[in-house]
């Protein structure tokens, strides 16, 4: 199981500092989210002062960049990385495609696999010189003149991971990517019986198993060394937890622990901007199926013994800064490395 830190939000300037902290640290992976800036040219500057650690977008926003602005970032990214770069997409959700984005919202599964097909074409194009020809119901690429191709480099093979919740995109991921992101908001349960099941389904159809795609997510870690931080931990989970059970496309965790009244409740006050009252909601039973509580040194092995071998690459749904908590960090790497010796 790799141990990778995940940053949420960021400021690019911040970036060369926190990645070099992140590698040197002995993180196995640096992924950035797309929130408040974007994640390729984050990722762009910590290739650039980086020598080894993993780096990846947790997730980039798939549909308001064209296959091959996407496939052009990433192409240049790994080249610089020296093949470190790992894709991962997201679709998001309705409201924000439409609303935030000013793009269409039309068929998501179905534009996702043309979407990860058609960054495929390019990267293959460039790769080996041959036409560029992709034609789908959303997309149409046969254009790829010599003085827009950027050219083979040295590692092409850049993984895709597909951010999924529900079946048919866990279906999608399991049948076209390379792995898959699963969402915070999740349990044991929800992995075994619901996610798993459809991944593999969708493996099935091009003849992998499980062994050949890694399962990624982060986790709500709730440290216990310091009670202040430990309080201020929970609150934040809470806080997150209840954010997420309050949206639909999340709807299925809640179906399956019994929380329906809980997530409409929730729902109900998140529409009120009832946002300060929501985590009161979230239960300590709660925060026992969906978070880990332990000590830095002792979460790994938690981790371990409640997930077994269920994920590939984990990370804390916890803020990251160079210089706070460093001690806890490097004894939560140390013990995950120990797990993976």
């Amino acid at each position: 199981m790799k141990f990778d830190v995940t940053l949420l939000s960021f400021d690019l300037s911040d970036i060369p500092a926190y990645a070099q902290a992140a590698e040197a640290l002995g993180f196995d992976g640096f992924w950035l989210a797309e929130t408040q800036a974007d994640p390729f040219l984050g990722l762009a500057l910590a290739a650039e002062h980086t020598q080894h650690i993993d780096l990846g977008t947790a997730i980039a926003v798939a549909f308001p960049r064209s296959p091959t602005v996407t496939a052009m970032m990433a192409w240049n990214i790994a080249k610089l990385g020296d093949g470190r770069f790992h894709l991962g997409l997201g679709s998001q959700v309705k409201a924000h495609n439409v609303l935030r984005y000013g793009v269409k919202w039309e068929k998501p599964v179905k534009k996702m696999r043309e979407t990860i097909e058609a960054i495929r074409a390019v990267w293959r194009s460039w790769q080996t010189g041959a036409p560029l020809d992709y034609v789908g119901e959303f997309f149409k690429l046969q254009l790829m003149t010599p003085f827009f191709n950027p050219g083979p480099i040295v590692a092409p093979h850049i993984p895709i991971f597909v951010s999924a919740v529900n079946e048919q995109m866990l279906r999608l991921a399991g049948q076209t990517a390379d792995g898959v992101m699963l969402h915070a908001l999740h349990s044991v349960p929800y992995i075994q019986e619901f996610a798993l099941p459809h991944i593999e389904a969708g493996l099935a159809k091009r003849g992998l198993a499980r062994d050949d795609f890694q399962v990624v997510t982060a986790v709500f870690a709730i440290p216990t060394n310091d009670p202040a931080y430990a309080a201020w931990a929970k609150a934040y989970a809470q806080q997150q937890i209840s954010f997420y059970l309050s949206t639909p496309a999340y709807r299925v965790v809640a179906d399956l622990h019994g929380w329906q009244d809980t997530a409409a409740q929730l729902s109900q006050m998140a529409r009120s901007n009832q946002w300060h009252a929501m985590p009161a909601l979230i239960t300590d039973e709660m925060l026992d199926v969906i978070a880990v509580s332990g000590t830095w040194a002792e979460l790994p092995g938690l981790i371990r013994e409640k997930y077994g071998r269920l994920l590939d690459r984990v990370s804390y749904y916890l803020p990251f800064v160079p210089g706070q908590n460093d001690a806890g960090w490097q004894a939560s790497i140390d013990a995950f490395h120990h797990l993976t010796d």
